[in-house]
């Protein structure tokens, strides 16, 4: 089972068999409150009418189609209403099927890039630490989580990260994003210097950098990765996979912040994680530069079978229709306030170090157990199963929570509600 303490897990299972709207059910029959969305992808909530519809019809008409060579009409749709929806001239899609096949496409079309336009020297990626980018070679080499990293030998050459933005002395208990840390990305013009930028092929970080425990980017920070980035012609991307989609209240949280990367990678929330789908959207001149003419060459060598498959699309386009139709972007912008306020009540919770909250994600860090980082927060997330029914996620001493985004006031309190009871037990 990945990323689960197979052995623990046996001996107390945490199973599912149906879901619906907010809920997951086990074999018994008991409702279980999906407070992650799944695996921050259901933004939707579950089994949705129109997508089970769509994916249903889709099944019936064509199962799968070729995407080397051949095309059907729903991938072109599909990538068409994404890129409708990204900022700038983020207008085209390469599709694939899940986060960690879009990070590593987003890294691979940055070096070919350079090396189409003359830059070979360009081979550097810089990442992040604490950064996640999938579990692909290259997304561990330029992702900045030790145990992700380290039994898996040197990964990628001429890999290097920027520092992490997070400093709970300076950010404790912050709604949105904090004041402070901007200055973190002045770290970039340290690599420049140090491995020149003739050498600096892409950048890539998350707007919030979800799987580490929800640490939103500072005021400012992204803003000015950009201007360093243009001023040494570096290629900025954005991992979108979590915060796409609506979770910050936005399609993308480029948007949020007013910024357009070179590339955005997005995957979960663009089905509602019906069906495995992921992509990334590369500005103009990026697909401009593979695709000079129309001779019968190939102008990248790289995809996936299972890339634009026919049920995915299907899927997506069903997604998208949901979010506009039920304005689930913008209903995320009005409920912030409100899920901070209901979030930030666990202050007073024993054992608690730090809250963040930003769009509809709320993180809570609370104090290890001497035996060991995450062993509090395993009995914490076995308790609120078995007894509270409800799923959150953990990353170390940190419960992370990202309801789908049709979640109720009500609910949001009954969130909250199941947290305190367990910290309370937990401690």
């Amino acid at each position: 089972m990945p990323f689960t303490p197979n052995r623990a897990f046996k001996a107390r299972p945490r199973l599912l068999t149906r879901s619906k709207d907010m809920h997951y059910y086990t074999p018994e029959g008991r409702p279980v409150l999906d407070a992650t969305a799944g695996l921050w992808c259901a933004n939707a909530g579950h089994n949705r009418d129109p997508i089970v519809a769509a994916i249903q019809a889709q099944a019936a008409e064509m199962d799968f189609a070729p995407p080397f060579q051949y095309g059907h009409p729903k991938a072109f749709a599909v990538s068409a209403r994404i890129a409708a929806l990204a900022p700038g001239d983020l207008d085209h899609v390469f599709l694939c099927n899940s986060g960690s096949e879009a990070g590593d496409t987003a890294l691979k079309i940055a070096l070919a890039y350079h090396a189409t336009t003359g830059n070979a020297t360009r081979t550097r990626l810089i990442g992040r630490e604490r950064g996640y980018h999938g579990v692909g070679f290259g997304g561990i080499s330029v992702g900045g989580i030790s145990p992700n990293r380290k039994l898996f030998g040197s990964l990628l050459p001429g890999i290097d990260h920027l520092p992490h933005t997070y400093n709970r002395e300076k950010q404790a208990f912050s709604k949105g994003e904090p004041e402070w840390g901007a200055e973190r990305a002045d770290a970039l013009e340290s690599l420049v210097a140090l491995h020149d930028a003739s050498t600096i092929a892409a950048v890539i970080v998350e707007p919030m950098a979800g799987s580490t425990g929800a640490i939103p980017a500072p005021v400012g920070y992204l803003k000015r990765l950009r201007e360093i980035c243009d001023k040494y012609g570096i290629l900025l991307i954005f991992d979108e996979v979590i915060t796409g989609f609506g979770r910050l209240g936005y399609a993308f949280a480029a948007e949020r912040y007013g910024v357009v990367p070179d590339m955005i990678t997005f995957a979960k929330g663009v089905t509602s994680g019906a069906v495995p789908m992921g992509g990334v959207l590369v500005r103009k001149h990026i697909y401009d530069a593979f695709v000079k003419s129309d001779d019968p060459v190939i102008d990248l060598f790289h995809g996936y079978t299972y890339s634009a498959h026919p049920l995915a699309c299907a899927a997506s386009l069903a997604t998208l229709d949901l979010y506009r139709e039920e304005g689930l972007f913008e209903r995320v912008r009005e409920i912030e306030p409100i899920w901070a306020d209901a979030f930030h009540a666990l202050r007073s919770k024993p054992g608690v170090l730090d809250i963040r909250t930003v769009g509809l994600v709320g993180a809570v860090d609370f104090e290890s157990r001497s035996d060991g980082v995450g062993r509090r927060a395993y009995e914490g997330m076995e308790r609120l199963f078995h007894e509270e029914g409800m799923m959150v996620r953990t990353a170390g001493d940190t419960f992370a929570v990202s309801p789908p985004l049709i979640v109720s006031e009500s609910q949001m309190g009954e969130i909250v509600d199941k947290l305190g009871r367990v910290l309370d037990k937990i401690f």
